[in-house]
């Protein structure tokens, strides 16, 4: 097995989150070099986590770290800048997610990487993070029969610092990026209609939304109600997922399967995959990806799906309508 010289592009706050996760396969990835303006935050992780190379500026990270691919955990509102000359250099990419916050963007990364040939994966680490696998291979198994709605609810206070407070999207950006996903995975299906009402409450600083509530109907004739909340002082997150021959609920450790006639769950999973773990089996899905040619299952072209969800529920909220997408995409 080979292994890869990786270099980071960002060294902000999630970049920690990947280079712990790296951590448990020295084997196969070698973080040999990472990239941020920032001085003094360079040199943190450098120093933490004993990377050899720092660089200050992208074209000389591209011309002289010598890695097999990179990891970019850039704020997304200079994603396109930073990510267009890696792939101009031929470097296979990890991309945070959304790998774009429009989806004019993420369709003119997804364009240039197949004009080039080179892999771009993004970084979804719910999909086993939140047990979304779980829930994907009951419904694929028809478990419960044919699901008919799923019910999402995640509320809790955050205050984000930094880089997030100034951008027009928020709340769903961060984290219905996420779900969109998952309901993706779980239904086995894209999303044809997206409506969303969204507010911004003042007990949050921040330009964008801090509450929304979307609603979508899959291909499949399923329907979803998510609702996400920044604002909250109470915490929840849980997804029920309704079929004509049972039930689902979970949270992020535990899933629970009632069937009818149950009293208590029939069966129980427990789910302790963390983000991570995640995010190494997500940049492995690169790296296999580069080795065999055989296009990972968290591509680019993928992913453009999940960022067409987010696009079409801002257009929503914006414009006070339904949004059509068609396969996934607004059409």
């Amino acid at each position: 097995m080979k292994k890869f010289k990786v270099g980071l592009v960002g060294a902000g706050g999630v970049s920690e989150l990947h280079l712990e996760g790296y951590k448990a396969n020295p084997e196969r990835v070698a973080i040999t070099a990472i990239c941020d303006p920032n001085a003094e935050v360079l040199f943190s992780r450098t120093e933490k986590y004993g990377i050899e190379q720092r660089f200050t500026d992208l074209n000389d990270f591209i011309q002289n770290s010598g890695v097999d691919a990179a990891v970019v955990c850039t704020p997304t509102s200079i994603r396109k800048q930073v990510v267009i000359p890696l792939l101009e250099a031929g470097i296979p990419l990890l991309v945070e997610k959304p790998f774009s916050d429009t989806l004019s963007d993420a369709a003119a990364i997804t364009e240039k990487a197949k004009q080039l040939n080179v892999p771009v994966a993004v970084n979804q680490n719910f999909r086993r993070h939140y047990p979304f696998e779980i829930v994907k291979n009951m419904v694929a198994e028809q478990t419960i029969g044919k699901v008919t709605m799923i019910i999402f609810n995640e509320m809790f206070f955050r205050q984000d610092s930094g880089w997030r407070l100034d951008q027009e999207r928020h709340a769903l950006s961060v984290m219905g990026i996420h779900w969109f996903d998952g309901f993706r995975q779980v239904l086995g299906c894209e999303a044809e209609s997206v409506a969303c009402i969204m507010n911004s409450s003042d007990a949050v600083s921040c330009k964008g939304e801090t509450d929304a509530t979307v609603q979508l109907r899959f291909e499949n004739g399923s329907i979803v109600t998510y609702t996400q909340s920044f604002s909250s002082r109470i915490s929840r997150t849980e997804m029920i997922v309704i079929g004509e021959k049972g039930t689902v609920r979970c949270n992020h450790n535990r899933v629970e399967l009632s069937l009818p006639g149950d009293q208590q769950p029939s069966r129980v999973w427990e789910n302790q995959y963390s983000r991570e773990q995640n995010s190494l089996d997500n940049l492995e899905q690169l790296l296999s990806w580069v080795e065999t040619g055989t296009i990972a299952s968290n591509s680019a072209e993928d992913n453009l799906k999940t960022v067409a969800m987010l696009d079409a529920a801002y257009r929503s909220a914006a414009d006070s309508q339904i949004v059509r997408l068609n396969s996934g995409i607004k059409i």
